[in-house]
């Protein structure tokens, strides 16, 4: 396995500082979290010199810039000439990075919208763009996410999609806590497409309180193994697909990422392994 963590355990560090995080605790990549003011200056603003100079950076560290993670959401057809032209912007940055995946979103279906109809407009928003990220060798990845926390509704609009450069981020613990799914139900129906991982622990679905998107509140967080989302689980479905991806934390004002960054990694290459042999199903 592969592990990476995101931009928002270390908000305020350069990309040189995140770099030699990664490197100290033994990461392998990171996953840059864009608009959102962090400072390792990852953003389409960028012009070719420091796109170049970040790709350069990241290769001398021998850390992969392995996802930008986006504000992207399709769900809402109001908006879908401002969200083509940011996934451009922002599959163009990807491309020039070298970077092979952009964590997306579905985002709030808005009031007046069925189901069915906001699945359209995502696949029909995606599949616009699908052929540009082809082209640059960057795979859109839909997170189990807000009003797409059900991976049937994510497998819906993959399905319709059907573009290899349109995929999923099987965010683990939303499906168990907010659609109490078990973890090997989730991973069965995004089996085909799971591109890219977001990991963080927290309590069960019994337990966890939820916010306005219904993922779940900060002060549920809680150290890899100790909550309800079963990691070892999901990293034995993972090891049965020989998934070649990233597992990405997603810790977000949590504790300082000198307690969580070395422990967390530390407790899933554990889980890793105590694996048995594949099991391909």
């Amino acid at each position: 396995m592969k592990y990476a963590f995101m931009s928002f355990s270390t908000p305020d560090s350069t990309l040189s500082e995140m770099i030699s995080l990664a490197q100290r605790f033994g990461y392998d990549g990171l996953e840059p979290r864009m608009d959102a003011d962090h400072a390792h200056g990852i953003e389409v603003t960028a012009d070719a010199d420091a796109r170049r100079a970040i790709a350069d950076q990241a290769e001398a560290g021998s850390i992969e810039l392995c996802c930008l993670a986006t504000s992207l959401r399709y769900a809402d057809p109001s908006v879908a000439d401002t969200v083509v032209r940011e996934s451009h912007e922002r599959i163009d940055l990807a491309g020039d990075l070298g970077v092979p995946t952009l964590r997306v979103f579905g985002g709030k279906i808005p009031d007046g919208l069925d189901r069915e109809a906001a699945i359209d407009s995502m696949a029909g928003l995606l599949a616009s763009v699908a052929d540009h990220a082809h082209e640059r060798g960057v795979t859109l990845c839909i997170e189990t996410h807000d009003d797409w926390c059900d991976p049937k509704h994510v497998a819906a609009v993959l399905r319709q999609v059907d573009h290899p450069a349109v995929a999923t981020n099987w965010d683990i613990m939303h499906p168990v806590r907010v659609c109490r799914y078990t973890m090997d139900e989730a991973f069965e129906l995004l089996k085909p497409w799971i591109r890219h991982v977001h990991v963080h622990d927290g309590r069960g679905p019994e337990q966890a309180t939820f916010d306005a998107i219904g993922t779940g509140d900060i002060d549920d967080m809680m150290p890899i193994g100790t909550g309800g989302i079963d990691h070892k689980r999901a990293l034995e479905l993972l090891h049965g697909i020989d998934y070649a991806g990233y597992l990405s934390g997603e810790w977000i004002k949590w504790e300082p990422y000198e307690i969580h960054l070395p422990r967390e990694i530390a407790t899933l290459r554990q889980f890793e392994a105590e694996l048995g042999p594949r099991n391909h199903s």
